[in-house]
């Protein structure tokens, strides 16, 4: 049994326009996969916040989140042996203004638009399991309010013991 349970938080975006989804194709030490643009929490932001900047790094575009699709755990082993388990926020919402300075960030191959049928078809190259899931809640209408996410203003106070009441 493991002495300190590590979970790892990660934010997500869900954009779809006219039947296909954007995603994002990334190196990672199992070779090219397919994802959501998705990333870790930084320290000091909420989770809104955390997909609007990895939408933006990953994708070079804005991302306006409208709604909560939803709040997933998953546990993987990569191949090294370790086990890791994530907690995912998805946010769906719009695909905004490109930034046409910006590069993609790094270990980002390029950006496209896949159909429903094409993510199903393709299950193999995914980064991660929730990415097929997200797509699904998605189509499956499952939205909820962006105030459902209470990130505490704790989260924003610079370093320095946290003082309670």
């Amino acid at each position: 049994m493991r002495e300190h349970f590590q979970l790892r938080v990660t934010v997500a975006a869900i954009i779809e326009q006219h039947g296909r989804f954007l995603l994002v194709e990334e190196v990672t030490s199992d070779g090219l996969r397919l994802n959501n643009p998705a990333g870790h929490l930084d320290p000091g932001e909420s989770p809104v916040a955390g997909c609007v900047r990895e939408t933006l790094e990953e994708t070079a575009h804005g991302f306006p989140p409208t709604a909560l699709g939803g709040v997933y755990l998953s546990r993987q082993e990569r191949a090294d042996g370790e086990d890791l388990t994530y907690l995912r926020f998805a946010f769906c919402g719009d695909f905004g203004a490109a930034d046409p300075d910006r590069s993609l960030d790094t270990g980002i191959v390029r950006t496209l638009w896949m159909t429903a049928a094409e993510i199903r078809a393709t299950t193999e190259r995914h980064r991660s399991p929730l990415l097929l899931r997200c797509v699904e809640d998605y189509l499956a209408g499952r939205r909820y309010p962006l105030a459902l996410v209470y990130t505490d203003p704790s989260v924003y106070q610079a370093d320095g013991p946290l003082s309670r009441p």
